[in-house]
């Protein structure tokens, strides 16, 4: 695991941040018709983290960047390409990869946002491993960063409830000590957006009176029809990622999912005949954090488990758009 063969690259460093404020579901009960039994039942969330309004998402970036930097044993002057994956950016344009360059005090390399939804981050990171093979670039932060709380209806209880803010990180690089990254799979579907989205802010529907009115710059979503979809995408990204290297589903030793709902995820663990115990989740903490949400499950299960050298990892998400995305780690 050392130094790396060609084409793969080296996972050196993993971190995340979430805000300190604890919205649980009694709270949220209070706000909404719901209850902690209805939202516990349905999703298996029971809180989750809500950033104060003076924090962005840019701001809960550049922590668990920090984090992610120094647990690599590297500093900001070692990176050379930075890649945030982010469905609520500060703001539309510059780039939130560019702020956090910038409060990080790295250098004035590459800087670009990743818009995939919540497969963001392991589209940026599929998007890392190539730019770094390329041989262009020698070290990438790759960063899933989200305050979704900023686009909840918070009049819409069948959404309200998911999803929550946070970020985690990764450093990426061409060789030195880490995890082997051995391969993604990516896909969409464009064919449906409507199943997954925040209709107005855009081109499409710019900012007006009229789209304020129709609460159209909230997050909408048809959650039974996403539910289908994404166990089904899922279970697809891995089956081909795994048939593509040649490695039975019961090699793997650790699945670390999208964190979006208890019960896709146990449904994905039927579906591959894989135990819930490979399977790692922490959504009850913290909701569905999109981009963040997996790169957040990694760092914490780094931390918690016991991952032995040389066991596979899975990584997979799905998102709006439809995206769907799966990585095979080897830890």
């Amino acid at each position: 695991m050392n130094h790396n063969h060609a084409g793969s690259s080296i996972l050196r460093g993993v971190g995340s941040y979430a805000p300190a404020r604890k919205l649980d579901n009694l709270e949220l009960s209070q706000r909404v018709e719901t209850s902690d039994e209805w939202i516990t039942t349905r999703t298996g969330i029971k809180e989750r983290r809500i950033a104060g309004d003076s924090e962005s998402t840019s701001d809960l970036a550049v922590e668990a960047s920090r984090r992610a930097i120094a647990d690599a044993g590297l500093c900001v002057e070692d990176v050379d390409l930075v890649i945030v994956a982010t469905i609520t950016p500060d703001m539309a344009f510059p780039s939130t990869a560019c702020l956090l360059q910038h409060k990080l005090g790295i250098p004035k390399v590459a800087c670009f946002d990743l818009e995939a939804a919540c497969s963001g981050f392991l589209y940026a990171l599929d998007v890392a491993d190539g730019m770094l093979s390329s041989g262009r670039y020698q070290c990438a932060l790759v960063v899933g960063a989200e305050k979704l709380s900023t686009i909840m209806d918070w009049e819409d209880r069948t959404t309200c409830v998911l999803f929550g803010d946070g970020a985690g990180a990764t450093v990426l690089a061409r060789e030195g000590d880490g995890a082997e990254m051995l391969g993604f799979q990516c896909g969409a579907d464009g064919s449906n957006p409507s199943l997954l989205q925040q209709p107005a802010g855009g081109s499409l529907l710019p900012a007006s009176n009229e789209t304020i009115e129709s609460r159209g710059h909230y997050l909408k979503m048809n959650g039974r029809e996403i539910f289908k979809s994404a166990v089904r995408v899922m279970e697809r990204a891995a089956i081909e990622l795994l048939e593509r290297h040649g490695i039975d589903k019961n090699e793997l030793s650790h699945v670390i999912p999208h964190q979006a709902n208890a019960r896709i995820v146990e449904s994905l663990s039927q579906r591959l005949e894989i135990p819930m115990e490979r399977f790692y989740c922490n959504l009850h903490k913290y909701g569905n954090t999109s981009a963040a949400s997996i790169p957040l499950a990694l760092d914490e299960a780094y931390k918690s488990s016991t991952f032995q050298k040389g066991e596979l990892g899975l990584l997979v998400a799905f998102g709006a758009g439809l995206t769907w995305s799966a990585a095979l780690v080897r830890f």
